[in-house]
């Protein structure tokens, strides 16, 4: 029974983690795409300024979980046994 409750729960984080990692790529695919189209002269300054931004807070939040996630690792190796 803990085991079950264990996977599931491991699950589900990992789930959670890889649609954080997806919805930041595409986020940043959105910016490049916009940039791309203003080059074109397709979309305006601020639809492009919109999205860096986006892709900007998006990214920095991913880095943050990354540095959480490193940290709490290295904190349980670290722990004795």
């Amino acid at each position: 029974v803990g085991t079950q409750a264990s996977e599931s729960i491991g699950s589900s984080f990992a789930d959670v983690l890889s649609q954080a990692a997806t919805k930041t790529v595409n986020t940043l695919q959105g910016a490049e795409q916009m940039s791309i189209q203003a080059l074109k002269g397709d979309a305006d300054t601020r639809q492009v300024v919109d999205a860096v931004l986006s892709a900007q807070q998006a990214l920095q939040t991913t880095i943050a979980i990354r540095d959480k996630v490193v940290s709490a690792y290295l904190e349980m190796s670290r722990m004795s046994i």
